[in-house]
């Protein structure tokens, strides 16, 4: 696995002309999601700048025996843990997310999934925790990405919305700091979605684990 870090983890991929809308948030460290209808979402910044709890651990930590690619890793709570044990790597567009993901020790680049991604097709899981399903507002395209990604038996662990939520698809702003974004492409997947996503993908789902609240469905090619 050794080719995973042939690029060197404090290199920036991305052109600084080319900052991402998460940037403030991650330095502010709070910020809501605003849908078209103005309806609003607090994020779970704070959370996902922590340390694992016990649902990350059983989501997702625990299921991860290889090399792991976490697609999306915020400021590296879950990849920087599975550094400890196994190699382990994280890519997000947001420079500031990346920052503070090498400061907790993870290798982490700044890198759109789409971009070419060190390591592709060795890795053993690729993590789309915290609805990263939703990055780029196509979730079949995006898992049609991460199947490139994946060693042969590979899995993704994505983590999907509850029951009745259906599918989800829009375009979204950031508002941080009393300051809205340029609006985005999302999607939201729930779990009566997942099948059906997964498979227009070319996947099927292997199982799906519940904890506090959150659902992640492990997702096997086909």
């Amino acid at each position: 696995m050794s080719s995973v870090f042939d690029v060197p983890p404090a290199l920036d991929l991305r052109s600084p002309e080319r900052p991402s809308v998460f940037d403030h948030m991650f330095t502010v460290g709070s910020g809501r999601f605003v849908r078209p209808d103005g309806r609003t979402e607090q994020l779970d910044v704070d959370q996902w700048a922590g340390d694992p709890d016990l649902a990350d651990r059983r989501l997702f930590l625990d299921s991860c025996t290889g090399p792991t690619l976490d697609v999306g890793c915020g400021p590296g709570r879950l990849v920087a843990d599975l550094a400890r044990r196994l190699p382990a790597l994280g890519i997000d567009e947001s420079r500031e997310a990346v920052r503070q993901a090498r400061s907790r020790g993870a290798a982490a680049l700044r890198l759109d999934v789409f971009d070419p991604v060190p390591g592709a097709g060795q890795w053993d899981h690729v993590l789309l925790a915290d609805g990263n399903i939703g990055i780029g507002g196509d979730p079949v395209r995006l898992l049609g990405r991460v199947r490139d990604l994946l060693s042969p038996g590979g899995n993704v662990l994505a983590e999907v919305s509850p029951r009745g939520i259906g599918i989800i698809r829009d375009e979204r702003r950031l508002w941080v700091d009393g300051r809205y974004s340029s609006p985005f492409a999302w999607a939201v997947v729930g779990l009566d979605a997942i099948e059906m996503v997964a498979g227009d993908a070319g996947f099927e789902v292997g199982s799906i684990r519940s904890v506090a609240g959150r659902h992640v469905a492990s997702l096997q090619v086909a």
